[in-house]
């Protein structure tokens, strides 16, 4: 016996007309709110006035609890607003007093000019062969993609495994790490070329029919939502150490004086060679500890880890990088066979 499973396991479920038990709730306490003002105002107010006043009641309540915004119904978004407008702007920890925001802080906050005028500066230096992303003298970076787990349709006790799995991994934990969880567009223009392509070398017709209905299916998809993928992304920092510039013997790095006035050594490449091992261990740490949660860690290349900077960058961009694409300083060129006659070169 199959059994149908709803794609969106973790949608509420429907127990009245369509709405949920959360709904109902809010529209019946609206309902008998308006219901107990008008027992209680009946002998002074007539039901035409009441009727006018309590109409515009109910039908707002019933759109805040029934029209959604991005998956989120409006009720939910308007407490979130107001708990966000409520709660204060600046957080510190408990005990510490409020400390006026610096001048070059508040500058770069509150003016746009400034940024616009001087440029964003970005802590990314550059990314090397293996993936790992120079950060200056904030150390070094490496960016590895995770893969998804079905938390929702585990059982208690494999739910209480992969917490577990996950728990050993964080405690483990001894430098910086971050877990971006990152929404982007979706193209699904090459699976669709792919797959009619492919359609008529199938062995059956009837496959070569399902695959390009599938493909008007992504077609279709495509031109009337905006798809998007979801991209969980673990990334890693590790500091480059330092050595003091008094146990310095010999020929002398170049020194930088902080604000305390100590001298430091700028670090040198073998400093920096370091840190990455240091890096690649704690990814492949990472790899061993959640592998038992079913979670697969792969470190980015370099054209990957690219790729991820310029689209965290600009977000915004309608044509998401991609590691195929070329750089800004790169001469693209055309490859042999690709149709260019030099002959017509003259004719441009």
């Amino acid at each position: 016996m199959s059994v149908r499973i709803p794609a969106d396991v973790d949608r509420e479920d429907r127990i009245l007309a369509g709405f949920t038990a959360r709904q109902v709730a809010v529209m019946a306490v609206t309902g008998l709110v308006l219901y107990g003002g008008w027992q209680a105002t009946r002998a002074v107010i007539p039901v035409i006035a009441y009727v006018a006043v309590a109409l515009p009641i109910g039908v707002a309540v019933s759109v805040l609890v029934v029209v959604r915004r991005d998956g989120v119904t409006l009720d939910r978004l308007l407490l979130a607003a107001l708990r966000q407008r409520l709660q204060p702007r600046r957080r510190i920890a408990s005990g510490q007093q409020s400390a006026e925001v610096p001048e070059w802080l508040s500058g770069v906050a509150h003016g746009h000019e400034d940024v616009a005028a001087g440029g964003l500066d970005l802590p990314a230096q550059g990314v090397a062969e293996a993936g790992i992303v120079d950060l200056g003298d904030d150390g070094v970076a490496l960016v590895a993609a995770c893969s998804t787990v079905n938390f929702a349709l585990r059982t208690p006790a494999e739910q209480e495994a992969l917490t577990a799995a996950f728990g050993r991994y964080l405690h483990s934990l001894a430098g910086s790490v971050q877990i971006l969880v990152r929404a982007q567009r979706l193209d699904l223009s090459g699976q669709i070329v792919e797959l009619r392509e492919r359609a008529a070398s199938l062995p059956h017709p009837a496959l070569e029919t399902a695959a390009l209905d599938h493909a008007d299916y992504l077609a279709e998809l495509g031109r009337h939502a905006e798809l998007l993928r979801r991209q969980i992304l673990l990334v890693i920092r590790e500091p480059v150490r330092s050595v003091p510039a008094d146990s310095v013997i010999g020929r002398g790095p170049l020194r930088r004086r902080h604000a305390g006035g100590e001298e430091d050594v700028e670090p040198t490449e073998g400093a920096r060679r370091a840190a990455a091992s240091r890096l690649l261990r704690r990814m492949h740490e990472a790899s061993e500890l959640l592998s038992p949660a079913g979670i697969e860690v792969t470190a980015l290349d370099a054209a990957q880890a690219t790729a991820v900077l310029s689209a965290a960058a600009n977000p915004d961009s309608p044509l998401p990088p991609s590691p195929e694409m070329a750089g800004a300083d790169e001469v693209i060129t055309t490859p042999a066979g690709a149709g260019w006659d030099p002959d017509e070169e003259d004719d441009l």
